[in-house]
C-alpha cells in the first residue's frame, strides 16, 4: 500500500469510494509532492517514457479513445489500482481527456453515468469533458465485461 494523495495537492479527485486520483495536463509543470505510482497518458501520439509504472492510451485531443474495450480495461485497472496506489490521468491539457476519463471512473466507483460529469466538474475541474461527444462517451460507458 502505498501513501495517497494529499486531498489538498492540485488535481486530485475524491471518488466515493475514498479511492484518491490526480488529474493533470502534461503541458504543466509537474506538480510538488509525491510521484504517482501509476499514470494513464491519454495522448494522440506516444508519450515519453515516464519515471514510474505508465500506459498509453491512445486517445486523440478533443477525440474519443481510438479503442473503446481497450480504454474500458485500462480504466479498471487503473480504478483497482487506486485502491493503494497514487494513480494519476494525464492528457496535453489536463481536463477534456483526462476529464472524461475521471468521469468514467466516477461511474466505475458508482456515480450514475447521468451524474458522472457534472461530479467531476464539481470536484475537479468545472471546465472537464469539453465535448459533446465525450459526454455522451462517459453517459453510455458501462465496465469492461469480466474476462472468462
Amino acid at each position: 500500500m502505498t501513501d495517497p494523495w494529499p486531498t489538498s495537492a492540485p488535481g486530485v479527485l475524491r471518488l466515493p469510494s475514498g479511492r484518491l486520483v490526480r488529474g493533470r495536463g502534461l503541458r504543466r509543470p509537474l506538480p510538488e509532492g509525491p510521484a504517482p505510482t501509476f499514470a494513464v497518458h491519454l495522448l494522440g501520439r506516444r508519450p515519453p517514457e515516464s519515471p514510474w509504472p505508465s500506459v498509453w492510451l491512445r486517445w486523440p485531443d478533443f477525440r474519443l479513445p481510438a479503442d473503446r474495450a481497450e480504454a474500458r480495461e485500462v480504466l479498471a485497472e487503473a480504478w483497482g489500482r487506486a485502491a493503494g496506489e497514487r494513480v494519476e490521468f494525464a492528457c496535453g491539457g489536463g481536463r477534456g481527456r483526462t476529464g472524461t476519463a475521471l468521469a468514467c471512473l466516477a461511474v466505475l466507483d458508482g456515480v450514475p453515468p447521468a451524474e458522472a460529469v457534472a461530479y467531476v466538474r464539481r470536484h475537479y475541474d468545472r471546465h472537464a469533458v469539453e465535448t459533446p461527444w465525450q459526454r455522451r462517451y462517459v453517459r453510455a460507458f458501462t465496465p469492461a465485461p469480466p474476462r472468462a
